[in-house]
Protein backbone atom coordinates (compact mmCIF):
# COMPACT_ATOMS: atom_id res chain seq x y z
CA UNK A 1 0.00 0.00 0.00
CA UNK A 2 1.55 3.04 -0.91
CA UNK A 3 1.87 6.33 1.50
CA UNK A 4 -1.23 8.19 0.13
CA UNK A 5 -4.19 5.93 1.53
CA UNK A 6 -2.34 5.88 5.29
CA UNK A 7 -1.82 9.40 4.93
CA UNK A 8 -5.59 10.19 3.88
CA UNK A 9 -6.73 7.53 6.73
CA UNK A 10 -4.54 10.09 9.52
CA UNK A 11 -5.90 13.40 8.29
CA UNK A 12 -9.17 12.19 8.42
CA UNK A 13 -9.15 10.52 11.69
CA UNK A 14 -7.45 13.70 13.33
CA UNK A 15 -10.20 15.69 12.01
CA UNK A 16 -13.02 13.36 12.74
CA UNK A 17 -11.32 13.12 16.70
CA UNK A 18 -11.53 16.68 16.60
CA UNK A 19 -14.87 16.87 15.89
CA UNK A 20 -16.23 14.22 18.21
CA UNK A 21 -14.28 15.33 20.54
CA UNK A 22 -15.67 19.42 20.73
CA UNK A 23 -19.53 18.65 19.03
CA UNK A 24 -19.63 14.63 19.27
CA UNK A 25 -20.22 14.89 15.35
CA UNK A 26 -18.77 12.87 12.19
CA UNK A 27 -19.77 14.71 9.44
CA UNK A 28 -20.84 12.44 6.49
CA UNK A 29 -19.19 15.04 4.01
CA UNK A 30 -15.75 14.23 5.44
CA UNK A 31 -16.09 10.46 4.97
CA UNK A 32 -17.45 10.96 1.34
CA UNK A 33 -14.75 13.18 0.47
CA UNK A 34 -12.18 10.37 1.73
CA UNK A 35 -13.89 7.86 0.07
CA UNK A 36 -13.80 9.76 -3.13
CA UNK A 37 -10.09 10.83 -2.94
CA UNK A 38 -8.89 7.15 -2.14
CA UNK A 39 -10.76 5.92 -5.43
CA UNK A 40 -9.29 8.90 -7.59
CA UNK A 41 -5.84 8.38 -5.76
CA UNK A 42 -6.42 4.84 -7.44
CA UNK A 43 -7.74 5.16 -10.47
CA UNK A 44 -6.70 8.72 -11.83
CA UNK A 45 -2.50 7.08 -12.53
CA UNK A 46 -3.82 4.30 -14.10
CA UNK A 47 -6.02 6.84 -16.76
CA UNK A 48 -2.49 8.28 -16.96
CA UNK A 49 -0.42 5.36 -17.70
CA UNK A 50 1.09 5.61 -14.90
CA UNK A 51 1.24 2.20 -12.42
CA UNK A 52 -2.17 2.25 -10.33
CA UNK A 53 -1.96 2.54 -6.07
CA UNK A 54 -3.29 -0.93 -4.42
CA UNK A 55 -7.01 -0.81 -4.74
CA UNK A 56 -9.03 0.38 -1.67
CA UNK A 57 -9.95 -2.63 0.54
CA UNK A 58 -14.11 -3.24 -0.31
CA UNK A 59 -13.65 -6.03 2.10
CA UNK A 60 -12.36 -3.81 4.88
CA UNK A 61 -15.03 -1.37 4.17
CA UNK A 62 -17.62 -4.10 4.02
CA UNK A 63 -16.15 -5.84 7.09
CA UNK A 64 -15.93 -2.51 8.89
CA UNK A 65 -19.62 -1.67 8.21
CA UNK A 66 -21.21 -5.12 9.05
CA UNK A 67 -18.81 -5.49 12.28
CA UNK A 68 -20.10 -2.53 14.04
CA UNK A 69 -23.87 -2.29 12.84
CA UNK A 70 -25.06 -5.01 15.54
CA UNK A 71 -23.57 -2.00 17.98
CA UNK A 72 -25.78 0.76 16.31
CA UNK A 73 -29.03 -1.62 15.79
CA UNK A 74 -28.99 -1.88 19.92
CA UNK A 75 -27.94 1.70 20.47
CA UNK A 76 -24.44 1.44 21.81
CA UNK A 77 -22.47 3.40 18.61
CA UNK A 78 -23.93 6.38 16.78
CA UNK A 79 -24.05 5.88 12.54
CA UNK A 80 -21.05 8.11 12.55
CA UNK A 81 -18.62 5.88 14.10
CA UNK A 82 -19.96 3.01 12.43
CA UNK A 83 -19.23 5.15 8.54
CA UNK A 84 -15.91 5.64 9.89
CA UNK A 85 -15.08 2.23 10.85
CA UNK A 86 -16.01 1.18 7.32
CA UNK A 87 -14.20 4.31 5.35
CA UNK A 88 -10.99 3.00 7.41
CA UNK A 89 -11.64 -0.31 6.36
CA UNK A 90 -11.57 0.73 3.14
CA UNK A 91 -8.45 3.12 3.30
CA UNK A 92 -6.30 0.81 5.34
CA UNK A 93 -7.97 -2.78 4.67
CA UNK A 94 -9.23 -4.93 6.80
CA UNK A 95 -5.46 -6.35 8.46
CA UNK A 96 -6.01 -2.71 10.31
CA UNK A 97 -9.14 -3.12 11.62
CA UNK A 98 -9.15 -5.39 14.52
CA UNK A 99 -5.91 -3.45 16.32
CA UNK A 100 -8.25 -0.23 15.67
CA UNK A 101 -11.10 -1.75 17.04
CA UNK A 102 -9.37 -3.11 20.33
CA UNK A 103 -7.43 0.15 21.09
CA UNK A 104 -10.55 2.54 20.63
CA UNK A 105 -13.04 -0.09 22.55
CA UNK A 106 -10.35 0.42 25.40
CA UNK A 107 -9.97 3.83 25.43
CA UNK A 108 -13.78 4.06 25.35
CA UNK A 109 -13.51 1.43 28.23
CA UNK A 110 -11.27 4.02 30.27
CA UNK A 111 -13.57 7.16 29.21
CA UNK A 112 -16.42 5.69 30.42
CA UNK A 113 -14.74 3.95 33.77
CA UNK A 114 -13.29 7.78 34.43
CA UNK A 115 -17.15 9.42 34.01
CA UNK A 116 -18.54 6.45 36.27
CA UNK A 117 -15.72 6.88 39.45
CA UNK A 118 -15.80 10.88 39.08
CA UNK A 119 -20.11 10.26 39.30
CA UNK A 120 -19.81 8.36 42.59
CA UNK A 121 -21.15 10.45 45.55
CA UNK A 122 -17.93 10.58 47.45
CA UNK A 123 -15.43 11.34 44.61
CA UNK A 124 -18.29 13.52 42.85
CA UNK A 125 -18.14 16.21 45.64
CA UNK A 126 -14.85 15.31 46.83
CA UNK A 127 -13.46 19.61 47.52
CA UNK A 128 -11.09 19.42 44.96
CA UNK A 129 -13.36 17.33 41.91
CA UNK A 130 -16.36 20.05 42.71
CA UNK A 131 -14.12 22.76 42.40
CA UNK A 132 -12.23 21.49 39.58
CA UNK A 133 -15.99 20.94 37.83
CA UNK A 134 -17.06 23.79 38.43
CA UNK A 135 -14.35 25.60 36.59
CA UNK A 136 -14.59 23.29 33.81
CA UNK A 137 -18.35 24.37 33.66
CA UNK A 138 -17.56 27.77 33.34
CA UNK A 139 -14.62 27.67 30.71
CA UNK A 140 -15.91 29.48 27.44
CA UNK A 141 -14.51 26.58 25.67
CA UNK A 142 -16.62 24.22 27.31
CA UNK A 143 -19.65 25.65 27.17
CA UNK A 144 -19.50 26.70 23.34
CA UNK A 145 -18.53 22.73 23.08
CA UNK A 146 -21.53 21.88 25.06
CA UNK A 147 -23.84 24.46 22.54
CA UNK A 148 -21.94 22.20 19.70
CA UNK A 149 -22.97 19.17 20.72
CA UNK A 150 -27.01 20.35 20.83
CA UNK A 151 -27.48 17.93 23.08
CA UNK A 152 -25.39 15.03 22.07
CA UNK A 153 -24.14 12.87 24.70
CA UNK A 154 -22.47 9.63 25.15
CA UNK A 155 -18.89 8.44 24.40
CA UNK A 156 -16.19 10.02 21.64
CA UNK A 157 -16.28 6.39 20.17
CA UNK A 158 -15.23 8.21 16.48
CA UNK A 159 -12.50 10.39 18.29
CA UNK A 160 -10.81 7.06 19.59
CA UNK A 161 -11.28 5.31 16.67
CA UNK A 162 -8.88 7.92 15.07
CA UNK A 163 -6.61 7.99 17.67
CA UNK A 164 -6.35 4.20 17.47
CA UNK A 165 -5.94 4.61 13.50
CA UNK A 166 -3.13 7.12 13.57
CA UNK A 167 -1.26 4.69 16.30
CA UNK A 168 -1.28 1.98 14.05
CA UNK A 169 -0.47 3.84 11.01
CA UNK A 170 2.68 4.92 12.55
CA UNK A 171 3.49 1.57 13.92
CA UNK A 172 2.19 -0.67 11.13
CA UNK A 173 3.46 -3.60 12.66
CA UNK A 174 -0.04 -3.92 14.93
CA UNK A 175 -1.58 -4.69 11.46
CA UNK A 176 -0.69 -8.16 11.75
CA UNK A 177 -1.27 -8.16 15.11
CA UNK A 178 -3.59 -11.07 16.05
CA UNK A 179 -2.66 -12.48 12.42
CA UNK A 180 -0.66 -15.41 11.75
Amino acid sequence: MTAVLPTLAVTLSATIALSDLYARRVPNKWLAAALLLAIAATVLPWIGGITPLAWPSLTGFAIGLTAMLPFYAIGWMGAGDVKLFATLGFLLGTRALLPIWVIACLMTGIHAFAILMFRLPRIAYAPGIAMMRQHLYALPLWQRALHARQGRAGQPHAAYLGMATIFVVLHPEWMHWGQP
